[in-house]
Order: structure tokens, then sequence, then C-alpha cells
């Protein structure tokens, strides 16, 4: 029976070094993870144990930015690999992940003690024992990923763990965590798939698009099989939907074997006090939901639908993980709200939105206070990584009220104390675009990722929803102004014959060296700036 083992544990702890020891193959496959040396997006390798049986391994990010992508990972796996470093030994990533697999419901596993040729024995003795206090039920493992040492044990525990565990069988249903476009090919979607089976030639139905698909080939770990089974890393050829049509989080289903729903009655575990609106992970996706409690039961009211079935289990996260749940009614009728307010001993509704007194001064409850900095960190949560901000409350008593939620205000926006923007997952995107750039405008859908890229030096806009790079600019800008300096000023047609470009473009580049104010334009000619510093670098937009 195959299956899927995920990793777990703490940013540099060894995750993606062991996988590679083990599998032979680097799952860090992004640009941006290679030059910064931390996981980003989820990364898959094959696993070959020692009894013959061979396992789809899923890499996931340990720094606390990426726990989103996390879940979307460990959501579908069979066991874990748990990997601690010997020397700093767990650490809070460490134990985020743990409850995330506990409430996921994934039990099986074995823990790596990685580095272990870099501490004396001593060190790694206590560590083993440590490892083993925070799981008991888990082998634990000392390996390294350099030498080699322990790594023919990791395989064989593994494999042990592996025997024990079995997966119910349930009509097919594959939650997508990556698409992509291959020439000649056409849209590939792939995903863990949960439960049946996809053969070529097989119908199913994307959701929540709401669109039938069907499966041109399939694949396995980059082999082509006839048909794939449940607990294997699939890649699945959809002719006939377009790449922007399905993302992660979609799900592709038996037709009419799932319900898409807005509602979702769980059975709740909590590990902190859970907010009345937190984000659900639910197989690949995320969506924020508006919490209605009765005691350990609530029902979801999610933005945006998902495909669920009875007892499976998802994540709530406000911020940090708060709890999870199961889903005991996967399309339930809409419940009617408890009473919102709470009462006083002496029986008054407790306010729970500032009230401004006469003498201008704002009051408000201590729970509309942590609603509201709860609500601003699920936005955090949901915020796009290339500029992970959000709009501050503009409302009268925002002044007051701003200051006490924790978080730092650049001008009209809060954002988490330090946080900067990253690619996050469109570091694919974002290395796909940049292989199409030259000195001919390319034209880019995604403006967002073309600012964060321009700002970054990696790019340049030029026109209107176009790009060329930022080397294709460096050389037109030093033909233009050393035309310029011989002969003062230039035309459309010379500069055209100069880069020996289309019309087209030389028109797009020149636009752009005006907004830079680099150049100026007098009826068909353009002349030097004078004013600014021709000769330096790339001038950035004013």
């Amino acid at each position: 029976m195959p299956l899927t083992v995920g990793t777990a544990g703490h940013i540099d702890h060894g995750k993606t070094w062991l996988v590679r020891a083990l599998t032979g193959k680097d799952t860090d496959r992004l640009p941006e993870e290679q030059a910064r040396g931390i996981s980003i997006d989820l990364g898959y390798a094959p696993l070959e144990l020692p009894d013959g049986r061979r396992l789809s391994l899923v890499d996931v990010p340990g720094h606390e930015r990426f726990v989103r992508t996390m879940v979307a990972g460990a959501t579908g796996i069979d066991l874990f690999l748990l990997v601690i470093d010997a020397g700093e030994g767990a650490r809070p990533q460490t134990h985020e992940h743990l409850a995330v697999l506990r409430l996921l419901g994934v039990k099986r596993g074995v823990i790596a003690v990685t580095k272990a040729d870099a501490v004396d024995a001593e060190t790694l003795e206590l560590a083993v024992e440590e490892a083993r206090e925070l799981v008991p039920a888990a082998e634990v493992v000392a390996v390294s990923a350099k030498t080699g040492a322990g790594l023919d044990d990791l395989r064989a525990a593994l494999a042990r763990s592996a025997s024990e565990t079995e997966r119910d069988e349930a009509p097919t249903r594959l939650y997508v965590d990556r698409v992509f476009t291959l020439r000649g090919i056409g849209t590939v979607a792939t995903g863990t798939l949960w439960s049946g089976r996809i053969a070529i030639g097989d119908m199913l139905r994307a959701e929540p698009v709401g669109r039938d698909v069907r499966v041109r080939s399939v694949q396995v770990h980059d082999q082509a099989v006839g048909v794939a089974e449940a607990g294997q890393r699939v890649a699945v050829a959809l002719p006939g939907i377009e790449r922007r049509e399905l993302g992660r989080g979609d799900v592709l289903v038996r037709p009419g074997a799932y319900t898409r729903s807005y509602r979702l009655d769980v059975e709740l575990e909590e590990l902190a006090p859970i907010p009345p609106r937190a984000i659900v992970h639910h197989g690949t996706s995320a969506t924020l939901a508006r919490i209605v409690r009765r005691g350990r039961f609530a029902q979801l009211r999610l933005a945006a639908p998902v495909v669920a079935a009875r007892d499976d289990r998802l994540v709530l996260r406000a911020g940090t993980t708060v709890g999870g749940g199961r889903v005991i009614d996967p399309a339930p009728p809409r419940h009617a709200d408890p009473d919102r307010f709470e009462r006083s001993s002496r029986g008054e509704v407790l306010v729970h939105a500032p009230v401004r007194s006469e003498d201008g001064t704002w009051t408000w409850s201590a729970e509309w206070l942590a609603e509201l900095r709860g609500s601003l960190e699920l936005q955090l949560d949901r915020a796009d990584p290339l500029d992970p901000g959000v709009p501050a409350p503009t409302e009268p008593w925002a002044a007051a009220v701003v200051p006490l939620v924790g978080l730092e205000r650049r001008g009209s926006r809060l954002y988490r104390p330090g946080a900067g923007g990253s690619l996050g997952e469109r570091a694919a995107d974002a290395a796909e675009l940049e292989a199409r750039l030259g000195a001919e405008p390319v034209r880019v859908d995604d403006a967002q990722l073309a600012r964060f890229l321009e700002e970054q030096g990696r790019l340049v806009r030029v026109g209107d929803g176009y790009a060329i790079s930022s080397g294709a600019y460096d050389h037109a800008r030093a033909v233009l102004v050393h035309e310029l300096e011989q002969a003062d000023r230039i035309t459309l047609a010379r500069f055209r014959d100069l880069l020996g470009t289309s019309r087209k473009t030389a028109q797009a580049l020149l636009e752009r060296f005006d907004a830079d104010g680099l150049t100026r334009r007098t009826g068909d000619e353009r002349l030097l700036r004078r004013t600014r510093d021709s000769g330096a670098g790339r001038l950035r937009r004013s």
C-alpha cells in the first residue's frame, strides 16, 4: 500500500539535507530557496525502503512565516519524520509542527536527531533521550546527513512505522498543491492522492471551480504510470482547463462523490483560546471562517467553500496554531447563533465595541480588543507575502486603539514587527517570469509580483503591464545617454535603430526614461535632463 511521509521540525534543523541524504534529491528547487538556504515551498522526493517499499516524501518549510505552507504539506500524509538538531533540541516550530500533526491525526512516525557528527557523545545521548520524551510512541534515530551515519537505521525505522500504518478506502480525492504549464502538455496539477485512484482517461471534477476535467496522463514522481493509487504523490495533465483556473487549495474528485460547502460542523480540539474568527486549513486550502461555538462543538462559516468528508481533520490558526477539529458534518444546515453578548454578574450587557464618552475618551471591553487583535492577525495571515501588511483601521477610535494591538504601523498599513516582503509560494512564478525576460517587453499579468521584483532590481516595468530584464534596461539606458551626450537630442527612429529593436519597444523604453526623469520630450525628440546625474547607474522612478 503506497504511503506518504512528511517532514516536520524547526528551521535549520536539517530537514532538507536529511531528505537529500535519504533520497538523493534536492527538494529546494526554487532559486530563492537556494539563494537564501531555507525551504520556502513544499518539496517532494521518492524514498526507497529496505523492504522494497517506496514512500512519497514531502519536505516542508521550518520557518514560522511558512507554517501555512507546512500545514498544506502535512495534510494527507500517513507518517511523520520529525527532525531535531542534536545541538539545539526542540525549538518553537518543533512544538508547533507536532501540534499540527496531532490535530491532523498523524499518529505514527520517526524522530531523526540530526547533525550527530557535530556534537559529543554525551550531548547526543541527551538529545536522543529528550526526543523520546517528546514523542514517546516514536522511534528515535541519531543521524548525520554529512557522514551518512544512521541513515540505514532511519530507513529501517520508517519501514517499521509504515508497516503498522493503514489507509481507509474512499472515493477519489486529490488536493492540489501546485499548478503549472508544460509545453505540449498543457496544465498540470500535483498533489497527494488522499483516496481512490486516478487513471489515464478518467473524468474528474475540479472544485470549487465546478469544472469537469479529463486526465490525459498520470505521473508518480516524474514517472509515467497508467494508474496512481492513494498515498502517492501524483501529477495529472488536464487538457481543456487553463492554469489560472486551478490553484493550491482546489481539489480533484470523483464526480458526484463529494459536496462543496460553506459550512462545517466540527468537534474542536483547543490548544489556545480560539477567537470568533480564524483561518481554517483543510486539505491544501486556507480560508477565513466565523466560528459559532457550542462547548466543544462548533459550526465553521467559511468565506470560501471547501470539499470535505466526515472525519476529515482541520487546523485553526490565528497568528499561531490555536486548535483544530474533526468534521462531523461536511454540509450542515445553518444553526442559530448563540447570544454573542456576555453579561456581567449584575446582568448588564458588556460593551463589545468602543464607546466615546462626553469628555472624548474611548472605552471598550477586553473581549472586543481581543477580537480586533485576532481579526487583524487573521488578515495578516492571509496577506500577500509580497506586501505582508493590512490596512490600518480608519474608524474614529483607531488612534486610541491601534497602538494596543502589538503591530507596527507604516503609513496607512499595519505589519507584524520587522515583517518584510518575500516571494513565498510565488517564487516559482518569479523564476518562470525572469526566465522569459530579455530586451523585448514581456506581458506580466501579476502587477504586484512585477512591482516586487522591480524593487529588488530583478526586472524593469515598461509600458502598460510589460517588463524587460534589468540588464536590457541598463544597456538601453547606456546607449541612450551615450547618443545624447554626442548628439544632444534623439528621435524615436534613431533610438530604434541604435537598439536594433521594434518601434514599439523603443517607444516603451523612451516613455519609461521620461518617467524616470532621465529625458524630457520636446516635439518628436528627446533631450537629456542635465539636472540629473546622467552618467550614474539606473535611476529609480520618483
